[in-house]
């Protein structure tokens, strides 16, 4: 298995919400983390912009990588939202094992 922490963000509760019940509900997740907001300062289209923004945490895996995606991509607000995979390379086996169960089609 292997295990995915997805990080995205979203510029408000809603679509942070819909996002995380969206991969929740269609087993593309294990688990959905909603962060506090956090300020970000960007480089967007040649202007450096500023945003308070939501953090999610998705935790999934690598098989369910491209559907976690397209289902991130469809519901973002965003024209090219942030979506980030980093390997999980080492974690308690029993909490790995849980998102594998989770995720399972």
């Amino acid at each position: 298995m292997d295990t995915l922490l997805v990080i995205t963000h979203c510029p408000d509760e809603e679509s942070a919400n819909a996002i995380a019940l969206a991969v929740i509900e269609a087993k593309l997740a294990a688990c959905v983390n909603i962060l506090p907001r956090v300020q970000s300062i960007y480089r967007w289209q040649g202007k450096v912009e500023s945003a308070t923004e939501i953090p999610l945490f998705i935790k999934s895996t690598a098989a369910h990588y491209p559907a976690l995606e397209k289902t991130i991509s469809a519901l973002h607000p965003h024209e090219v939202p942030e979506i980030i995979a980093l390997p999980v390379a080492q974690g308690l086996p029993a909490y790995l094992n849980w998102v594998a169960a989770e995720t399972f089609q």
